[in-house]
């Protein structure tokens, strides 16, 4: 299935992807969703009100997760292009709910940065409550896998040695615009090709098989320091081709139009704006 959180009139609402339509499952959103027990056959079998898939106004596919876990440094050409060493376990930092945009949602390009950086990531949405989770339990936690762009703001970023202030800025992450199932795109380890394009510029390409860590082996890790909760995230890292890395250095400026995306889950696109 295809699932995500759509914007109308009358509020949010949990949706499923049917052809040209998008079913209502009678939930506000995909964390009321994933919340329940059974929500995989209740989704299935969902008949609600369709809307049009054309025009959909995607919010962020869970809008207010109780957390959302990121990984830096998981792909072997990035973590090169950087210039550190292979890290024998993953490297964590936090988001916020206020961070994350909607799919199709301009990006606003604060005015307190000239280093405003793309980052292409396979989400992994969690789909049970889990703490401590063995290889089995970590992989049924998994709902499904959506795309993430990481905007950063590498001036903020690499002020300290801890990177969360360049990565925390509100409104600046898209999330979506679906929540794909693991039986759509070969399992919970998925090998899914990633692009980045500025204006139609390929930035980034790369391969989630080549992931150092795994989404099962993160839901392990991180499950064993924090719950995960129904409706987190974890962002599983970027692959080589940011803006920082290149010489010269380039990012984002408003007028442009980055689009990130993953084979088998979509799309976002977003406009860059001015503050």
């Amino acid at each position: 299935m295809k699932l995500a959180t759509l914007r109308t009139a009358d509020g949010t609402r949990a949706v499923r992807l049917d052809g040209d339509v998008l079913v209502d499952l009678g939930r506000a959103d995909l964390g009321e969703l994933f919340a329940e027990t059974g929500w995989r056959d209740r989704a299935a079998a969902a008949t609600g009100a369709c809307y049009p898939v054309e025009g959909a106004d995607f919010a962020p596919v869970v809008p207010n997760p109780s957390k959302v876990i990121c990984v830096g440094h998981n792909y072997t050409n990035h973590i090169k292009e950087m210039g550190r060493e292979l890290p024998s376990h993953p490297t964590l930092f936090p988001k916020y709910a206020e961070t994350l945009l909607g799919a199709g949602d301009d990006i606003v390009k604060p005015a307190e940065t000239e280093a405003f950086d793309w980052e292409v990531e396979l989400a992994v949405v969690i789909g049970a409550r889990v703490r401590r989770a063995d290889e089995q339990r970590a992989a049924e936690a998994i709902a499904g896998f959506t795309v993430m762009n990481d905007v950063s703001l590498r001036d903020w970023q690499f002020r300290t040695v801890e990177w969360t202030q360049g990565k925390i800025w509100e409104a600046t992450t898209p999330v979506g615009p679906y929540v794909v199932t693991p039986d759509e795109v070969g399992g919970v380890r998925p090998a899914l090709e990633v692009r980045t394009l500025v204006d139609g510029q390929v930035m980034q390409r790369d391969d989630t098989g080549t992931l150092l860590f795994d989404p099962v082996h993160l839901v392990r890790y991180i499950s064993t320091v924090i719950t995960l909760n129904p409706g987190d995230i974890i962002a599983t890292g970027t692959p080589a081709g940011v803006g920082n890395a290149r010489d010269p250095k380039v990012f984002l400026l408003p007028g442009q139009t980055v689009v990130t995306e993953i084979d088998g889950l979509g799309a976002c696109v977003n406009k860059v704006v001015g503050a």
